[in-house]
């Protein structure tokens, strides 16, 4: 399998050449005047959310940031100064982001905050010497589900049982009605295999009846369905990985997610009682995918915990993510090395930095919509009450369910610390928080 190791590397780094003093009187050799090298510069495609938190990780290192925007108000457009208008699927617009036509420098790398990219382009981009990371080879595995499932089952990662439905429907209907034959408790769940997120394109079944619209979706061209086991899990984890195209990989400890309505609510990091054993497998398994797909830059492998039957934890993956990752989010403050900081230097191919944690726990509450006109009228009450609150806000227009921000605590009292991070959350959805009130705890899901 081709990858982004076909690509140009960067050249390795030289050490300075010592200047020795010379005198004009001796009438020895001049240095010769220095020429700047070129900046490095990252372009990316996605103005969302994801792409602005590169905004201040860059900055710090330096490295400059052009990120393809879909809209001159998006979230990222706010934070960067490089930010051309375009979409993911206009080739003009990625071709001029990667080498500018008005004479600014060429990109370094090109990467991506959202998987929603033409991997003809991107493996054209490839073949002229752009490096694309990650590439369009691991890329499609994240674009895909049904690609995903089948090259995670040869790399022989523990995967839900699965099957891809065919186009036909009455085929279509015949292979749904044998695998929920064969489910525990006749049900399973059906996902479109490219599109579908947060919830969106993922349907619990019981009867072929229950997604008889996507079938008729397909036939129109609509994207091709899979069937998946529905996972009695105890909880959902995340195991994150970052990995140079040298060969480098790091992990962060791995997190317990809590889903509502199908979109993360809340990040616990690390995961909450998980035993030695169970914690180096999720990280084994998210190095052997990064490893298996030759993913560069951030991947995150979602995983689902189950007891066996005798009664010992296992891990199953259910989704990746080849880029930074909500999951991820509490790195900025939590740890060393941050998602954000650690995507660039993976995809610049520059060492990795240290993924430990900087306090026992780290809790990331996500603000999931609002009532306020603005968020930052939330911002007096909020920082007056949680002063070691870290608020990071999205600049995004409200409306229900939506990410707006996260709120980042940190804390050696995980009760407590889970407990701040939610309040303050709650105070920038326009919730009232008494101030001796503990929110409820939120009951875990089956499947998102």
């Amino acid at each position: 399998m081709t990858g982004p190791t076909d690509l140009p590397l960067p050249e390795p780094a030289r050490a300075p050449r010592p200047v020795t003093a010379t005198t004009a009187a001796a009438g020895g050799p001049q240095p010769a005047p220095s020429v700047p090298s070129a900046p490095l510069t990252v372009a990316v495609v996605g103005g969302g959310q994801l792409a602005r938190m590169m905004a201040p990780a860059a900055a710090e290192l330096g490295v400059s940031l052009r990120v393809l925007v879909e809209d001159p108000a998006s979230s990222a457009a706010q934070v960067a100064t490089d930010a051309p208008v375009g979409t993911a699927g206009d080739e003009a617009a990625i071709r001029d982001l990667v080498a500018p036509s008005d004479g600014r420098p060429a990109a370094s790398v090109l990467t991506f905050e959202h998987e929603h990219v033409p991997n003809a382009l991107l493996r054209d981009l490839g073949d002229h010497g752009v490096p694309v990371r990650p590439g369009p080879d691991a890329l499609v595995q994240a674009q895909d589900k049904i690609v995903m499932r089948r090259r995670l089952s040869a790399l022989g990662a523990p995967c839900p049982r699965w099957a891809a439905l065919p186009a036909d429907p009455a085929a279509a209907r015949t292979a749904l009605a044998e695998f929920l034959a064969a489910a525990p408790d006749g049900t399973a769940v059906v996902k479109t295999s490219r599109g579908g997120y947060d919830g969106k394109g993922v349907r619990v079944v019981s009867a072929p009846d229950d997604v008889a619209d996507w079938f008729d979706t397909v036939v129109a061209g609509g994207p091709e369905l899979l069937v998946e086991e529905k996972v009695p899990f105890v909880r959902e984890l995340a195991a994150l990985v970052a990995r140079r195209p040298s060969g480098e990989v790091r992990t962060w400890p791995v997190v317990e997610s809590i889903q509502r309505d199908g979109v993360c609510a809340e990040v616990i990091a690390p995961a909450p009682g998980l035993d030695p054993e169970t914690d180096a497998r999720a990280r084994e398994i998210a190095v052997s995918v990064a490893e298996g797909l030759n993913v560069t830059g951030v991947l995150a492998v979602e995983l689902f915990e189950t007891r066996g039957a005798d009664g010992r934890p296992e891990i199953w993956v259910n989704e990746l993510a080849m880029r930074p990752h909500n999951s991820g989010h509490w790195t900025i403050d939590g740890a060393v090395t941050s998602q954000f900081d650690q995507h660039l230097r993976a995809v610049l191919d520059l060492p990795l930095g240290d993924t430990s944690a900087r306090a026992p726990w780290t809790v990331m509450a996500n603000v999931l919509g609002s009532r306020l006109e603005a968020l930052t009228d939330a911002l007096p009450e909020v920082l007056a009450r949680f002063g070691e609150a870290r608020v990071n806000l999205y600049g995004k227009g409200i409306r229900p369910g939506r990410k707006l921000g996260h709120v980042n605590v940190s804390g050696d009292d995980l009760d407590e610390v889970r407990r701040r991070a939610l309040a303050a959350a709650a105070l920038l959805r326009g919730d009232t928080v008494p101030s001796e009130t503990v929110p409820a705890p939120t009951t875990h899901q089956e499947h998102a």
